[in-house]
């Protein structure tokens, strides 16, 4: 077997490489799955839904709050009357009341209360809108990744074909002495080599493989190729860059941080304002003993309160300075998550862009890698090249497809990656198969929950 059938082995094998057919599952699929069974995005969806919670929390402040009293025991009397002698009784008492608070006033902190409960669900949803982009960017990147790694393996298999072809071929030249020990000893070499790197090709594999089933929650089979997202990317670095700083989540969380912080303000300051709160009760209580029969006391009442705080030792004062300081360290996190969020989007961009030129050099890598391969084999059958040098230009040609399927997998992620950047990565801008999680319905079913004990899923 000559040079020309080696050469025609690696091509097809290379053709199946990098040519990959339909194959079951794609990446919106994948994205879909991710969506709905990721633990780290569940685990978010359960912190949202307690974040909630804090609104019906603090609308009871304008709620009355009514306690139930019953009490019962024994008690022994023991009385000296005028006349010298001892009286004794041993009464049962037993009292029963309800009271009623209602807070007419208390220096709006009801109020404040609730708007900042309100800013801290906005901020959550915001923060679960970043994880969730970040699952799915993840869930992108394991995707690639087991694609790559097939291709990957794919290309070391067909080079170790190669490699064997070429050893026996060289072994044969050597016996009818075409050639010296050196050549089959090289050959020899390259097969090692290329062993080695098929081993490490599969080691990769099932990495990737493992990486996959831990973010979206199934076990790679068969992959289809995945293409780059740029139908949904803005059409400039300076339109990237306005977008970001108005829908990337990060920013738009940190923006109700701050809004949260300075609420927090006037809560504090609420404390240095009187309260005013209503009172009602009604009770009933009775004594009773065999000797005495039963007496007892029926009352009813409503009181009003005003309080109004004098000094409490400096506490108020300190919580409002505290929170002030709070605030001025939330906007510098405002400033903060702005700047990083443009350095994402320019990095994000030129990595996209550099993706897009290392595909196209590495495209022509390997078709110009593969001819010199097709010339030096013929050379080498002409007597003009050497074992070695089909070794090198073979060893060439593999180098170019690894950089190519590289580059491809670069391509993709950084594209999804960009997508990111701007806010845009989610279920509803990818057109996912899945229905997409609405964290304001759980909301709107617990905001004004009065009683219950059982979540809106049932627990």
């Amino acid at each position: 077997m000559g040079f020309g059938l080696i050469l025609g082995l690696i091509l097809t094998a290379g053709l199946v490489a990098i040519c990959s057919p339909a194959r079951a599952e794609d990446l919106a699929a994948a994205l879909a799955k991710a969506y709905q069974t990721n633990p780290t995005l569940n685990a978010e969806r359960a912190r949202q839904r307690a974040t909630d919670e804090n609104v019906p929390q603090a609308l009871a402040g304008y709620r009355p709050q009514l306690i139930a009293s019953l009490g019962a025991g024994l008690q022994a009397v023991r009385n000296l009357l005028p006349t010298n002698t001892i009286q004794t009784a041993t009464l049962k008492p037993w009292t029963i009341g309800v009271t009623v608070t209602q807070t007419l006033f208390n220096g709006f902190r009801t109020a404040n209360s609730v708007r900042m409960a309100e800013l801290q669900v906005q901020s959550g949803r915001e923060a679960l809108r970043n994880v969730g982009q970040g699952v799915l960017l993840d869930a992108v990147t394991a995707y690639t990744n087991v694609l790559a790694n097939q291709s990957l393996v794919e290309a070391q298999r067909s080079n170790v074909a190669f490699l064997r072809e070429t050893l026996s071929v060289t072994q044969r030249r050597l016996n009818a002495g075409d050639v010296t020990p050196t050549d089959a000893s090289q050959a020899e070499a390259r097969l090692s080599r290329g062993l080695s790197d098929l081993n490490a090709a599969e080691v990769n594999l099932a990495i990737s493989q493992a990486t996959y089933a831990q973010v979206i929650g199934m076990t790679p089979s068969q992959l289809r190729a995945a293409d780059p997202i740029d139908r949904l990317l803005p059409r400039s670095r300076e339109d990237a860059t306005a977008l970001a700083s108005k829908e990337n989540p990060a920013v738009a969380a940190a923006s109700f941080d701050v809004d949260v912080a300075s609420t927090s303000i006037h809560i504090a300051e609420g404390a240095l304002l009187p309260s005013v709160t209503l009172q009602g009760n009604v009770s009933r209580s009775r004594d009773s003993d065999q000797t005495l029969g039963t007496f007892g006391t029926d009352q009813a009442s409503i009181v009003g309160s005003v309080t109004a705080p004098i000094y409490d030792g400096g506490t108020a004062a300190s919580q409002t300075r505290q929170a002030k300081e709070v605030a001025a360290q939330s906007r510098l996190v405002l400033d903060q998550v702005r700047n990083q969020a443009r350095t994402a989007v320019v990095s994000a961009w030129v990595a996209n862009e550099g993706a897009k030129v290392a595909v196209s050099a590495s495209e022509a890598e390997v078709k110009a890698a593969t001819v010199a391969l097709q010339g030096v084999s013929r050379e080498a059958q002409g007597g003009q090249r050497t074992t070695v040098d089909v070794l090198n230009s073979q060893a060439d040609l593999i180098q170019a497809k690894a950089r190519l399927i590289g580059a491809q997998r670069d391509r993709v992620i950084a594209s999804y990656t960009l997508l990111s950047a701007v806010g845009r990565l989610d279920v509803k801008n990818l057109n996912l198969n899945t229905p997409d999680y609405l964290p304001e319905v759980h909301y709107q079913q617990v905001r004004d929950a009065w009683h219950g004990l059982r979540t809106p899923s049932g627990q």
